[in-house]
C-alpha cells in the first residue's frame, strides 16, 4: 500500500497491525494459521481511513485448460479469458483482470480505482505467459490499463487488446464493461440470413465512413442511434441490400479511418457505447439490411498504448523489420506463427459475428498479407522456408479465418486482394483460402480508365470496357467504387467524367447502369450516388445540399431505379459467378463504342437484354440480336428524362423481327440514346 500511513488487517472480530517492511509501502502481518476472510484498514494521509477487501485472498479463476487452449491457438472464443469481466469470488464481487505479457518483469492493474498507482495491484503470473486478478469492488465504467513492467525495469502503460469498451479519443484508457449485452430484435433477419445463399441473392453495398455521412450541428458527428434514426431510412429507401462501413473497431488517429486500429473488441466510443452500436445494428436488420464490417489483421499502429512491443518485446509483431514493418503505412505486421496471435485475431472475427450480428467481415489488405514481398525491394524481405516469397502462415491463418467464420450460420467474408493470387474465393477443402466473395480490383481500374476518356478516344480503349468478362467468374466478384477512389486527388466519381455537365452526369449514370448489369455483386462509396463534385474528405458531411438541383436528384434516382431493378430481376443477380449467367450479343463494335449483351436467371427463358452506347452521339436503325422474336419492354433506359436524360426511349416497346442477326435467330431496331445504356426484357 504506497503512500498509506498505517495498515491493520480486519479479522474475526478484531484489528492486527501490520508493519511496513519496504520503504516503497510493503505491509506484513504474520499469523500462526492460515486466515478466514479478512479486510485491510488502510490509513492514508491527512487521517482519512478506508477498508479494503485484499485482492490476494482471493484464488486464481481462469482454469489451467482455457491457458492450454489460449497457448496452442485453438481457444476460439477468447475474449471470455482474457480482458476485464465483472464477477464474483467467495460471495465478493468485482471484476476480474487478465492479460497476455509472458516477456513481462511484472504487469499491475492502474486505474481511476486506484489512484493510477502501478503499485497497488501487481498481477499473478500463470502458465503460458497469462498474468490475472480479482479486484474487489472495482464499479462498472472504471478506467485502467496495464502497466507493463519490461526487462530492464521500463514501465509502459498499455490498453486492455481485450477492451469491451475504451474512453473517447484522444483519451485512450480502457473502460471496465463486460462482455454487452442486448435484447435483439432481429430473430427474423437471423433466421433468413442462415437459410438462404448470399451468392444467389442480390447484395448491392453502400459503403460509407460513419464519422462523414452526416453531421450534426456545429459538424458533431451523429451518434449510432442517431445513424439508426438517419442513415438506415435513407439506404432502405435507396434499394441497397448492405451498409459497409470503414472500420469502427477504436482507433486514436480519425484521419486514418480506422484503418490503424488499437482497439480490436471495442466499437468506437466516439459515437456511442457498445450497447448504441447494437441498437444500429439490430436497426438495419429489422429493416432488412445487412452489415459489414471491414476488419483489418493485416497490420496495427506503433502507438505506444496499443500492441507494439506490448511485453517489451516483439509479443505480436515480427522482431525482424523485413517481416515485421509495412513501410508504407508506418505499422507493424502481426506474426501469423505465433499461437496466441492467431487466437486473438481469431477470437475477434467470431466476437463480431456472434455478439455483434455482423453478417459479413471484408478483409482489407490481403495482398500485403499473403506475400512477403508487398511493397519490398530486393533484399527487404525474407523468403519463406521453401524459398518462395509466399506468406504460408498468413495464408494458413487466412484458411483457419474463412473455416471458422463460415461455422457462424448465414456469415460470409469479402477479400480486399488486387493481384492474381488463385483460389481466393476457392473452398479450403479444395485448395483455396476460402473467401466468399473477393473484390474485382482489376474491373474497377479498367472502368475507371475507360470512362476517363473523351468519348471520341474511347474506341481505342474498347479492350478495357470488355477486358473482365475473361475473367469474371474465376472467383466470386464484388464490383466495388470504394473510398480509395474518390480521394487522394483521384476525383469523385462525376469528377472522373469529361465533358461539359450534362456529359458528365450522362456517362456516371451509363456507368453505373453498365456496372448494375456486369456480373458481379455492387458496392458504391457514399456520395457517389448523388453525384458529389469534390472527393471524399472525411471532415465534413457528404455534400446532401446538391440534391437541390436536378442534376444531382436524378442521378440518385437512377441508382434507386437500377437497385429496384436488380432486386426484382432474378437475372441480374441469380447467376453472378458461373458463365451461363452472361453472352455478349456483340463486342466488336469497337468504332461507334457500343456494346450488347445477355443476363440470364436460373431459367435460361429468363433473360434481359443490355445496349450500352458509350459516345454522345445517337443512332438510329441499330439492330440487335436477341434470343428469341417476340415483344420486348424496354425497362430501363439512363436517357430517360426522368433521370435527366434527352429522353430517346422506347414507350411501347418494340417487336422481334426473325431476322437473324449477331448469331441470333432473331433481332431488334433501337434507337441509341447517347451516353446511355437500355435494359429490355422479353414480354
Amino acid at each position: 500500500m504506497p503512500f498509506a500511513e498505517n495498515v491493520a488487517i480486519l479479522i474475526e472480530g478484531r484489528e492486527v497491525p501490520a508493519q511496513r517492511r519496504h520503504i516503497e509501502g510493503f505491509w506484513v502481518a504474520a499469523f500462526d494459521r492460515n486466515p478466514a476472510a479478512y479486510k485491510l484498514r488502510v490509513t492514508w494521509p491527512h487521517n482519512v481511513v478506508e477498508d479494503h477487501e485484499d485482492p490476494y485472498r482471493f484464488p486464481p479463476l481462469i482454469t489451467d485448460f482455457d491457458i492450454h487452449l489460449h497457448s496452442e491457438g485453438t481457444l476460439q472464443e477468447a475474449w471470455r479469458m482474457l480482458g476485464a469481466h465483472p464477477a464474483e469470488c467467495m460471495g465478493v464481487p468485482g471484476i476480474r483482470f487478465a492479460v497476455w505479457a509472458p516477456a513481462a518483469q511484472c504487469v499491475s492493474v492502474a486505474g481511476d480505482f486506484n489512484g493510477w498507482n502501478a503499485h497497488r495491484h501487481p498481477m499473478r503470473l500463470r502458465n503460458g505467459g497469462i498474468w490475472e486478478i480479482f479486484l474487489p469492488h472495482v464499479p462498472r465504467g472504471a478506467a485502467y490499463k496495464f502497466a507493463v513492467t519490461w526487462r530492464g525495469g521500463h514501465v509502459q502503460l498499455k490498453t486492455d487488446p481485450y477492451a469491451f469498451r475504451t474512453e473517447v479519443p484522444p483519451k485512450q484508457a480502457s473502460l471496465v464493461h463486460g462482455i454487452p449485452h442486448y435484447e435483439w430484435h432481429d430473430a427474423d433477419w437471423m433466421r433468413s440470413r442462415a437459410s438462404s445463399d448470399i451468392l444467389r441473392r442480390p447484395v448491392a453495398i453502400y459503403e460509407l465512413h460513419l464519422e462523414s455521412w452526416l453531421r450534426g450541428e456545429m459538424g458533431r458527428p451523429l451518434t449510432y442511434r442517431e445513424m439508426a434514426g438517419r442513415l438506415v431510412p435513407y439506404v432502405k429507401s435507396m434499394g441497397f441490400t448492405h451498409i459497409e462501413m470503414l472500420p469502427i473497431m477504436e482507433h486514436p488517429f480519425s484521419g486514418s479511418w480506422g484503418y490503424q486500429v488499437t482497439g480490436y473488441f471495442t466499437p468506437t466510443s466516439r459515437f456511442g457505447t457498445p450497447e448504441d452500436f447494437m441498437f444500429f445494428i439490430d436497426s438495419c436488420h429489422r429493416e432488412g439490411i445487412g452489415v459489414i464490417l471491414d476488419w483489418v489483421p493485416a497490420h496495427f499502429p506503433r502507438d505506444a498504448h496499443g500492441l507494439a512491443r506490448f511485453d517489451g518485446t516483439a509479443l505480436y509483431e515480427h522482431e525482424d523489420p523485413r517481416q515485421g514493418e509495412h513501410k508504407d503505412w508506418g505499422t507493424l505486421i502481426y506474426n501469423f506463427g505465433r499461437h496466441e496471435v492467431r487466437t486473438f485475431l481469431l477470437s475477434n472475427a467470431l466476437w463480431w459475428l456472434k455478439h455483434y450480428h455482423i453478417d459479413g467481415l471484408r478483409v482489407d489488405a490481403v495482398a500485403s498479407m499473403i506475400y512477403l514481398d508487398y511493397s519490398r525491394n530486393d533484399g527487404e524481405w525474407i523468403p519463406n522456408q521453401y524459398g518462395g516469397r509466399e506468406n504460408l502462415e498468413a495464408i494458413e491463418f487466412l484458411k483457419r479465418f474463412n473455416e471458422l467464420v463460415h461455422e457462424v450460420p448465414g456469415a460470409f467474408t469479402v477479400a480486399e486482394e488486387s493481384t492474381s493470387f488463385p483460389g481466393v474465393c476457392r473452398p479450403v477443402y479444395l485448395g483455396g483460402l476460402g473467401f466468399t466473395m473477393k473484390w474485382n480490383m482489376g474491373w474497377m481500374h479498367d472502368m475507371l480508365h475507360y470512362f476517363k476518356q473523351d468519348p471520341i478516344h474511347r474506341k481505342f480503349h474498347h479492350n478495357d470496357i470488355t477486358f473482365s468478362m475473361l475473367y469474371a467468374f474465376s472467383e466470386n466478384f464484388v464490383l466495388p467504387i470504394s473510398h480509395d477512389e474518390v480521394v487522394h486527388l483521384k476525383k469523385s466519381l462525376l469528377g472522373k467524367m469529361p465533358g461539359d455537365e450534362w456529359q458528365r452526369f450522362a456517362s456516371a449514370r451509363a456507368f453505373l447502369a453498365y456496372m448494375w448489369g456486369h456480373p458481379g455483386k455492387k458496392l458504391l462509396f457514399m456520395g457517389q450516388e448523388l453525384g458529389q463534385y469534390e472527393e471524399w474528405n472525411e471532415n465534413a458531411s457528404v455534400r446532401w445540399e446538391l440534391l437541390a438541383f436536378d442534376y444531382h436528384r436524378n442521378l440518385q434516382g437512377t441508382l434507386q431505379e437500377l437497385n429496384r431493378l436488380y432486386a426484382s430481376e432474378p437475372a441480374l443477380h441469380e447467376v453472378d459467378f458461373h458463365y451461363s449467367g452472361f453472352e455478349w450479343i456483340d463486342i466488336n463494335d469497337v468504332e461507334n463504342s457500343v456494346i450488347s449483351f445477355l443476363r440470364f436467371a436460373d431459367d435460361r427463358g429468363n433473360f434481359l437484354v443490355f445496349v450500352c452506347n458509350f459516345t454522345p452521339v445517337p443512332r438510329h436503325g441499330y439492330r440487335i440480336g436477341v434470343p428469341k422474336p417476340g415483344r420486348y419492354e424496354e425497362i430501363f433506359n439512363s436517357d430517360s428524362a426522368r433521370f435527366g436524360g434527352s429522353n430517346l426511349i422506347h414507350p411501347i416497346g418494340l417487336e422481334a423481327a426473325p431476322h437473324p442477326w449477331h448469331a441470333r435467330p432473331a433481332s431488334i431496331q433501337v434507337t441509341l440514346p447517347p451516353l446511355a445504356v437500355m435494359i429490355f426484357k422479353p414480354c
